[in-house]
């Protein structure tokens, strides 16, 4: 089979959406954060996923997080638009005007909530990829969405032109090695621990959410699994391993790392969109023992860490509802 090429790019960060203490979206803010983790290693860019709360977002958001990304990355990062809807028509528009804004590339999700058969499944990715002329990237994350995309559904979604790329936040690496057997597509790891294992079986690279923090260890562990320097990337992977656990076991990935990157003065509120709050005192707590367990991350520097458990607390109601069903 011949080898996909790749449009996407391998360091890609699920891009938390900074906001203002009110909820509104911190444009300055975002485009400060989008050029900090470009310059820090970040090949591409996924705005409007689920780290960027997506949920809550409007499509007018959406849209200008893409258009923004696009001005801010000028051709040095790919920028995916992520989320989608668990309406096949509202996704098509979405993607559709996102294509118009500038997008690189489309992540979508598989439909949450309404739960449909893999039939419905494959025929909603299908749709999805019918409506644009950017590559697709499939999200598999069953622990959100309630189902999974089987292996015979990836296989057959493999088939569209359009479909090029998995987003694996299953974690199951021995099917994952099972669907690169049989098709071209590129795998990244959708679960942060995963960035190394994912790429030392011949996946492309990770969409991750520690990247948010720390872009630069990733590009590490990229760069030397592709000079097969394997003694590098584990050690990179290792370092990152605290780091990685304080964002990603106690609270939401998002929640986490806002709080993180308030607290290294990288965004200036950690506030998050209601139904999501900022972390309790106890949650904050054992992320801040979880910190103090980083070393020597490049990109981090751990004595400017003061995080404000005050800032984070509770969520707020932005002035405009967002339009995910």
């Amino acid at each position: 089979m011949s080898a996909t090429s790749n449009p996407f790019g391998q360091v890609l960060v699920a891009l938390v959406t900074p906001m203002t203490a009110d909820g509104e979206v911190d444009w300055p803010g975002v485009e400060k954060h989008i050029d900090n983790l470009i310059s820090h290693g970040a090949d591409g860019i996924v705005v409007t996923g689920t780290t960027g709360e997506t949920s809550t977002l409007t499509d007018a958001e959406k849209l200008r997080l893409v258009e923004v990304g696009k001005s801010v990355s000028a051709g040095r990062a790919s920028i995916i638009t992520g989320g989608g809807s668990n309406e096949t028509a509202h996704a098509i528009e979405l993607y559709k005007a996102s294509e118009k804004a500038g997008a690189d590339g489309v992540m979508v999700v598989t439909p949450y909530y309404n739960k449909p058969t893999q039939a419905g499944v494959l025929t909603h990715f299908r749709m999805v990829a019918d409506a644009t002329d950017l590559p697709v990237i499939l999200y598999d994350i069953p622990g959100r969405a309630g189902i999974e995309i089987k292996y015979e559904t990836i296989l057959r979604a493999a088939k569209h032109p359009n479909i090029l790329a998995v987003k694996d936040a299953k974690g199951d690496l021995s099917e994952v090695s099972r669907v690169m057997n049989q098709t071209d597509l590129l795998y990244f790891a959708g679960d942060d621990a995963n960035a190394l294992p994912t790429l030392a079986i011949g996946g492309t690279g990770l969409i991750g959410v520690t990247a948010n923090i720390a872009p630069a260890p990733y590009r590490t562990i990229v760069d030397a699994v592709n000079s097969n320097d394997l003694a590098t990337a584990t050690a990179a992977h290792r370092a990152l391993e605290p780091l990685v656990r304080a964002i990603m076991t106690h609270v939401p990935g998002t929640v986490a790392a806002k709080y993180v990157l308030h607290g290294l003065g990288r965004i200036d509120s950690p506030r998050v969109r209601l139904p999501l709050v900022g972390p309790e005192d106890h949650e904050a707590a054992i992320i801040e023992d979880e910190m103090a367990l980083v070393r020597d991350i490049a990109g981090v520097d751990l004595s400017r860490f003061r995080p404000d458990r005050n800032a984070a607390a509770g969520g707020a109601l932005p002035k405009v509802a967002g339009t995910t069903r």
